[in-house]
């Protein structure tokens, strides 16, 4: 007989990485580069989780295709640039490298669902050295982005977990959507791009403001399942 299987999403920009200066960094140069005018910073931030290009059509609508593919692409250019010349700046935030590591080692599957490329998930985590604590790895360009629930689809299929053995963690109104539209637990935190009654509203049955609190919220959560 198994043993059931419990799987824990979390988001990545916003959640595990405060990644909003490079973000909003790679924003501004892709729109000067096209000619276009600068978007505010809190504009950009608010679009964080979003796909690459679902986020560029939320700041700025009624362009044609071809400027957003060119914003897309000045975008992905420089923050590539901004790898290769170790400049960007991706820190975690505190507790998450020892929460991530506690939760793996105690037998949780782990998983990331987030509007990053594959790329450049693979890129984070390795660069943090957590690649190997992740069991599952949905991103945008390889499923359809949040709020869509395909992320969270595919992580179950991939996992053998059941909906309600599942909890995702995340920092935004998107990720919260995202896991009620997929039926499973939704959990907000409290540091991140997204304001908590923002959250509460879009669904979080809780929101967390500190790591610290999510280890005891996860085992109390698992005692529920039961």
């Amino acid at each position: 007989m198994h043993s059931t299987r419990y799987l824990v999403l979390f988001d990545c920009d916003g959640t595990l990485v405060d990644s909003q200066h490079a973000i909003i960094q790679s924003m501004h140069v892709a729109f000067e580069k096209v000619g276009l005018a600068i978007p505010d910073k809190n504009t950009v931030r608010r679009t964080v989780g979003l796909s690459l290009n679902d986020g560029v059509r939320q700041i700025v609508g009624g362009l044609d295709d071809q400027t957003y593919d060119k914003i897309c692409q000045a975008y992905s250019q420089y923050w590539r640039q901004l790898r290769n010349t170790q400049t960007l700046k991706e820190p975690l935030y505190p507790g998450a490298d020892e929460t991530v590591r506690a939760l793996h080692a105690q037998g949780w599957l782990l998983g990331m669902a987030t509007g990053k490329s594959h790329r450049g998930l693979i890129e984070t985590l390795t660069s943090h050295q957590l690649l190997d604590c992740f069991h599952t790895l949905q991103t945008a360009d390889r499923t359809r982005g949040k709020p869509h629930p395909e992320m969270v689809h595919v992580a179950l299929d991939e996992s053998a977990c059941d909906v309600k053995n599942t909890i995702l963690i995340g920092d935004t109104t998107f990720d919260m959507e995202m896991a009620k539209s997929a039926h499973v637990t939704a959990v907000g935190v409290n540091w991140g791009y997204h304001d908590k009654d923002a959250l509460l509203s879009a669904g979080a049955t809780a929101v967390l403001d500190t790591f610290a609190e999510l280890l005891t919220f996860l085992n109390d959560w698992k005692k529920s399942c039961v």
